[in-house]
């Protein structure tokens, strides 16, 4: 399936820039994973829906010239993507393995793409210079949410949103974050389920709204949001 044939159905219509960049980005990704491993799914039409596709669904929660952080971006899914469907965007992609930075920064390059960054830290000593500065904090398969919390909120300005990619049993991950999301001052706004009929997949993008300042010993060191959950 073409690009634009499967983004326009999922309402996604592509100009020729934006394919270009696609096309590129799929090509880019594929030379550089034969030396570096930066994903198991390199069949073209599985990128793109896996991928490409899967990155954008929450785009349309996004406001204009929102600022953006994406942890744990890993080969660049969904900042990249949302990037490049909407070029307004500011991104900040974190990430604690320095060949994916250094892969997510050649990309940037490559594709000509502004306002866009990839930064190699862990996400309890990035958040130092960069506490509640971000509209949206994104991130897709990371963690169970009750740790993924811990990481995100912190970045969020008073009012931002987490939008969290997942798919299944997440109404369970919610049940055992109640704490979490207790003590990180935010709120579960919506959950939206997505059908995406071409690899019969159910996926879901979780809006939290972020209500009060979060406590400044948050996030916690020492791979404690892992080892030791809220």
């Amino acid at each position: 399936m073409e690009i634009n044939e499967l983004f326009s159905k999922y309402g996604y219509p592509l100009d020729e820039e934006k394919i270009d960049k696609f096309n590129k980005y799929f090509e880019f990704l594929i030379e550089e994973n034969k030396k570096f491993n930066l994903t198991a799914i390199t069949e073209k039409n599985d990128v793109l829906i896996k991928h490409f596709l899967d990155s954008i669904l929450a785009e349309k929660n996004i406001f204009e010239n929102s600022k953006i952080i994406d942890i744990g971006s890993g080969a660049g899914f969904p900042a990249l993507p949302l990037k490049i469907v909407r070029d307004d965007l500011n991104i900040t992609m974190v990430d604690s393995l320095n060949k994916r930075v250094n892969f997510l920064n050649q990309t940037i390059e490559h594709l000509g793409l502004k306002n866009i960054t990839a930064v190699h830290a862990r996400a309890e000593d990035y958040i130092k210079n960069n506490r509640e500065m971000f509209d949206f904090a994104v991130a897709r398969a990371v963690a169970p949410l009750k740790t993924l919390l811990e990481y995100l909120v912190p970045y969020l300005k008073v009012g931002g949103k987490c939008l969290i990619y997942k798919s299944v049993q997440l109404e369970e991950e919610i049940k055992q974050a109640k704490n979490a999301l207790n003590v990180l001052n935010c709120k579960v706004v919506k959950i939206e389920n997505y059908k995406i009929d071409e690899i019969d997949a159910d996926r879901k993008i979780l809006v939290i709204e972020k209500l009060g300042k979060t406590n400044p010993k948050y996030p916690r060191g020492k791979n404690l949001p892992k080892l030791n959950p809220l």
